[in-house]
């Protein structure tokens, strides 16, 4: 414990005596200054014991200590220490009276205890707090050492949280909760998710202190990590400040969980290493060398149906986004997950279908969907810099390739659509018009149909709509004079024009399809 009033006044060797504010002595001392200003605050920085002789004070005026007593508190002095039998004999009563009505404790220092003993007391028993403040620290740091090396996270933060007679919370990069101790905290460590996530936004190391005397507790938020974007976060709660010993075992703890984390990205490009050569041999078609190698390291991933997820950005800080939320979401439901980046703008994942990692995914992109779709810009979407990613159908090891295929197909179709994600599975389902709309498309459709729009736009006929007409009606003349509302012979007529001009043959499937495909490109694009 610090210095207090309390115990200077029980210190036999300096003879104090209390003659105000009583109530007041267990405040701590910081510091002690002897100054006979008549108006010393601007000197101090509150804590202090103030040692007076009043040789430039009147003592004995009322008005004028009432000012210097008000000054005195509001600095935050919280003591005064007045020697007798030297500019006074005893203290004056109108101080006395002063002291008491603000709640300034007042001592009396007699004439054989000069201040220099105050100050060595003071100093003596600030050195001694701290010493035992530093052993207590080293017994902690070696505590939670012994217990990182036995128990791991989950006993550091159990004997952390003993030390600091608190709690305390392990979260991931995601902002998730892994481990807190003791168990009833929680619910308290889960609504600071929000405070963890925006910690993560700033430079790493990076700290905050949330909470305070209205709430349950103080919280202090530290970033854990050496890297660019933090791996993980720790929060203490405590009911009060921290102490000396306790800020050493907080920053012991920062120490060890950090060691523990940068240690378990060694590991994770290790594991890195071995799912990219299990995803060669997955697409190799050797499932069974791919299992192999594997071994248990991905559990059951290779035996269930599994999705293939190909994503790419030249922004590397997207694709890391990406991977720690698919990473995140398998942790945390005890999944699975194969993450493998393929040079710094794309990134392969296998995840367990219908699981966490994949539902995970989607969420992440429906929600940079709704931010480039709330872009003041609105031109996001097609910023080569944006993240686009496709997911393959279901499948097994023997038809990773064919996934594999699937997922950079639909990838393609998110990139051209300006998606965040495509499913393989959506474009199976859907109509093959929307892949129409392609540049490349557009320009062969008008190519092939300019020559009949040049001829119609001279007046001599409506080619291009009876051309419309005739081939949505799959070549019946009848039915398709009757949609333009002609003769059935001035159809006919029209559509020698078209295979005049184009010179092609309308009895040809492969032109019929074409010209139809043309129709429907241009039809998209206005």
């Amino acid at each position: 414990m610090p210095p207090t009033l309390a115990s200077l006044v029980h210190h036999s060797a300096l003879k104090l005596t209390v003659r105000a504010g009583e109530d007041h002595l267990d405040v701590p001392v910081r510091w002690v200054h002897a100054s006979e200003l008549a108006d010393p605050v601007p000197y101090m920085e509150g804590g202090e014991l103030l040692l007076i002789t009043a040789l430039k004070l009147d003592a004995e005026d009322a008005k004028a200590m009432r000012r210097y007593v008000k000054r005195l508190v509001g600095a935050g002095v919280v003591g005064l220490g007045f020697a007798v039998g030297v500019n006074y004999e005893e203290i004056p009563e109108a101080l006395v009276a002063t002291a008491q009505e603000e709640g300034l404790p007042l001592l009396e220092v007699p004439r054989r205890t000069p201040f220099i003993a105050i100050s060595k007391a003071v100093s003596a028993a600030i050195a001694a707090d701290q010493y035992r403040s530093v052993t207590a620290g080293f017994a902690a740091q070696r505590e939670l050492t012994r217990q990182a090396l036995t128990d791991g996270p989950e006993g550091l933060l159990t004997a952390l949280a003993a030390q600091v007679d608190g709690w305390a919370a392990l979260y991931d990069a995601s902002g998730a909760v892994v481990a807190t101790a003791p168990e009833w905290a929680g619910r308290r460590a889960a609504r600071l998710t929000a405070d963890v996530e925006r910690l993560r936004d700033r430079p790493a190391p990076a700290s905050s202190v949330v909470g305070g005397p209205d709430n349950e507790d103080r919280v202090e938020l530290h970033t854990l990590g050496t890297g660019r974007r933090p791996r993980a976060a720790l929060a203490v709660g405590t009911a009060a400040a921290l102490g000396t010993a306790e800020r050493y075992a907080v920053h012991s703890a920062i120490a060890l969980l950090t060691l523990t984390t940068e240690r378990s990205r060694s590991l994770q490009a290790a594991q890195e290493r071995i799912g990219a050569a299990v995803l060669r041999m997955l697409l190799a078609g050797q499932p069974d060398h791919a299992r192999a190698v594997a071994g248990d390291l991905f559990g059951g991933l290779l035996d269930a149906p599994f999705r293939i997820v190909v994503g790419e950005s030249a922004d590397g800080a997207a694709l890391d986004a990406l991977a720690e939320v698919v990473e995140s979401a398998a942790a945390r439901s005890g999944e699975a997950v194969l993450v493998v980046p393929e040079g710094p703008q794309r990134l392969v994942v296998l995840a367990v279908d219908d699981g966490a990692a994949v539902e995970a995914c989607g969420e992440h992109a429906a929600t940079l969907e709704a931010e480039r779709a709330s872009s003041a810009t609105g031109e996001r979407a097609g910023d080569e810099d944006d993240l686009v990613v496709g997911l393959s159908a279901p499948a097994g090891p023997i038809a990773a390739a064919a996934a594999y295929k699937q997922a950079e197909q639909a990838l393609s179709v998110a990139r051209r659509r300006g998606r965040v994600l495509v499913e393989h599975e959506q474009l199976a389902a859907g109509s093959v018009l929307p892949l129409l709309a392609d540049d490349a498309v557009r320009a062969f459709a008008d190519g092939l149909l300019r020559p009949l729009s040049e001829h119609d736009a001279t007046g001599r006929g409506d080619l291009v709509a009876s051309l419309r007409a005739w081939l949505s009606r799959h070549g019946q003349w009848d039915a398709a004079a009757a949609d333009l509302g002609v003769h059935r012979h001035t159809l006919r007529y029209r559509m020698r024009r078209v295979e005049e001009i184009l010179g092609r043959s309308l009895d040809d499937p492969d032109v019929r399809m074409e010209l139809w495909l043309a129709l429907k490109a241009t039809a998209a694009a206005e």
